[in-house]
């Protein structure tokens, strides 16, 4: 197995992490009916996308 022949700074290994961290997806509110949804997904609650019915929702 390979070994490193020098020890690694702390500023070289944070520089390298830099672009490790996750971000939160956007969120939009749904035309139809007001609940929190990712941008380009249908809406969860109540099936629409764009104003247009996408998903018919079982009403149980």
């Amino acid at each position: 197995m390979a070994h490193p022949k020098h020890k690694i700074s702390k500023q070289r290994r944070d520089k390298r992490r830099t672009h490790d961290s996750l971000t939160a997806p956007t969120l939009a509110t749904c035309s139809n009916c007001g609940a929190a949804v990712m941008y380009h997904h249908v809406c969860p609650e109540c099936g629409y996308y764009r104003g247009r019915l996408m998903v018919q929702k079982n009403v149980e």
